[in-house]
C-alpha cells in the first residue's frame, strides 16, 4: 500500500490551515470515489464564510478518508461555514450509505491494507499481535495541515492510544 499523500496536499496552503478528517466505515468503490471527489470539489469551489470565499481543499485519501482543509489566512471558518461542511459530510453519508462520524472505529495499516477495528476490540487485537506498537495508525485527530503532514499516519506507540493500553513493539 502506497502511503504517500503529502505531495497531494496543496502547497499554497498555510501550515496552520484547519483540517477535518472523516473516516468512512468502508472503502468507497471506484465509481463512488469519483463521485465523492466531484462532490467535494463542487463544495470547495463555492464554500463561503460570511459571504467571502473560503480557500478550501477537499479530497478522498486511500478510498476511505475525506480530508477537508481551510486556509484561514484569508477568510476564517466558523459557524455557518463549518455547518455547511458538516451538512456536506452528512449528505455524503446518506448518498453512499456510509458512516463518517464513528469515532469508535479505529483505522490501522495491517498487511498492507487499511483495517478498521472497533475501539472495544482494540485490546484483543493487541493481545493477539494483530496490532503492535509499530503498527501504523490513522490519527484522525490531526487538526492542521502541519499535523496532517507529520502526525496523521503514525505508529500506535506515538499516538494517543499509547496511554490507553500496554503496547509492545514488534
Amino acid at each position: 500500500m502506497n502511503l504517500e499523500y503529502k505531495n497531494l496536499l496543496p502547497a499554497n496552503f498555510d501550515s496552520g490551515s484547519r483540517v477535518w478528517i472523516y473516516q468512512s466505515n468502508r472503502l468507497f468503490g471506484m465509481m463512488e470515489a469519483l463521485e465523492v471527489e466531484k462532490i467535494l470539489t463542487a463544495f470547495t469551489d463555492q464554500w463561503q464564510a460570511h459571504g467571502a470565499p473560503v480557500k478550501g481543499f477537499a479530497t478522498l485519501f486511500f478510498g476511505q478518508f475525506i480530508v477537508l482543509m481551510a486556509d484561514e489566512t484569508q477568510t476564517g471558518v466558523s459557524g455557518c461555514s463549518t455547518d455547511s461542511s458538516v451538512r456536506l459530510i452528512k449528505a455524503i453519508e446518506e448518498r453512499f450509505g456510509v458512516s463518517l462520524f464513528d469515532r469508535q472505529l479505529l483505522a490501522f495499516v495491517v498487511k498492507d491494507k487499511v483495517q478498521l477495528i472497533p475501539m472495544a476490540q482494540l485490546a484483543p487485537a493487541i493481545q493477539g499481535g494483530f496490532v503492535t506498537g509499530d503498527t501504523l495508525y490513522f490519527n484522525n485527530l490531526a487538526g492542521t495541515k502541519a499535523e496532517l503532514e507529520n502526525n496523521w499516519i503514525i505508529p500506535v506507540k506515538e499516538s494517543w492510544l499509547k496511554s490507553k493500553l500496554p503496547l509492545q513493539s514488534a
